[in-house]
């Protein structure tokens, strides 16, 4: 793999899902690219479609009620949207590998770790019980548990929140993949654990010049880790930008707001800012800008056309018509 490589490449995705209670548009329009060595942070509010983009890359998308109604997913320039149901499989766990959300559900309960870690070794690499084992205690090692030949029989319940999240990294590293989805893989561990958990990361991806799209909603993690960074709401990507730019002057009144939310030492003893409303359901999702509820910025424009990316130099994009006229205010 070269460096710099472009992997993946994700445009105009639409996935809905229909539902008894109607028709969710759940994704609509996402595009990101994410290249060899970098590390895309995907961050937006729970139900901004984070997991869903996530879920359709990897084709494991529930289908139903999930509906892919349009874009591609261009997997060094193959779109696995229309590939066999064979190649997907083969790119699924060797290629494109995933760090779920929730290990404990991920894990299977009937299965020693070492079991499931060994299993697709066996399976898709063909190897020997003695040569997986193996391979499974240098995993659990790369890792950092302690005592990887021990723990490698104990069950998952028998793991630490950390350590069953250490486990999981190391079953996603087991066929030496690419690129590595992270869906949220710091959520509900302490936050001396999450830097664990990130550092451990950070060392693997630039030891293996891996891919790393890291899915969260902590701009905390984002600041340390990501060199870019996607923001979503309700389906759709509202900015993209380099960690620096975005930081030092978001483009996007959504983005703008979340970082105004953020406590911050220097405003001790005020009110801390926050996003009135909710995002809006995917079910009626409103017309024009979907932000426009809640933004302070709305206009009459906003409620009814539909804002294009605009461009805003280096590479950064922000769908709101007032996009040049929000970087300059926070600059």
């Amino acid at each position: 793999m070269s460096d710099n490589e472009l992997l993946l490449e994700v445009e105009d995705l639409r996935v809905e899902f229909r539902t008894s209670d109607g028709v969710a548009n759940v994704l609509n329009g996402v595009s990101y690219s994410v290249h060899a060595g970098e590390t895309l942070a995907v961050l937006g509010e729970s139900g901004s479609g984070k997991s869903v983009t996530a879920q359709t890359v990897m084709g494991i998308l529930d289908v139903p009620p999930g509906v892919i109604t349009g874009g591609a997913v261009r997997w060094r320039g193959e779109d696995l949207l229309t590939a066999p149901d064979e190649r997907r499989r083969e790119v699924r766990g060797s290629e494109i590998a995933m760090i779920f959300q929730d290990a404990l559900s991920a894990l299977n309960p009937v299965f020693t770790v070492g079991f499931q870690i060994e299993e697709q070794l066996r399976v898709r690499l063909g190897m020997s019980k003695k040569d997986a084992r193996k391979r499974a205690i240098e995993l659990l090692d790369i890792v950092r548990i302690p005592a990887a030949d021990r723990r490698i029989k104990d069950y998952p319940h028998q793991f630490s929140g950390g350590m069953r999240q250490r486990a999981m990294i190391a079953m996603s590293l087991a066929l030496d993949p690419d690129l590595l989805i992270a869906d949220e893989p710091t959520t509900a561990l302490d936050v001396t654990v999450q830097a664990q958990i990130m550092d451990l990361l950070g060392e693997i991806q630039a030891e293996r010049k891996m891919g790393l799209v890291l899915i969260t909603h902590d701009l905390a993690v984002v600041a340390e880790v990501a060199d870019r960074i996607a923001v979503m709401y309700a389906g759709r990507i509202v900015e993209q930008a380099d960690v620096g730019e975005l930081f030092r002057a978001p483009g996007h009144p959504y983005t703008a707001a979340l970082m105004d939310s953020l406590p911050r030492l220097d405003l001790k003893g005020q009110t801390l800012e926050t996003i009135k409303g909710l995002p809006p359901s995917l079910l009626d999702i409103p017309p024009g800008c979907p932000f426009h509820p809640r933004c302070k910025r709305a206009e009459g424009r906003c409620s009814s056309e539909v804002p294009p990316q605009h461009a805003l130099g280096f590479g950064r994009t922000s769908a709101c018509h007032f996009a040049e006229e929000v970087v300059s205010s926070r600059a």
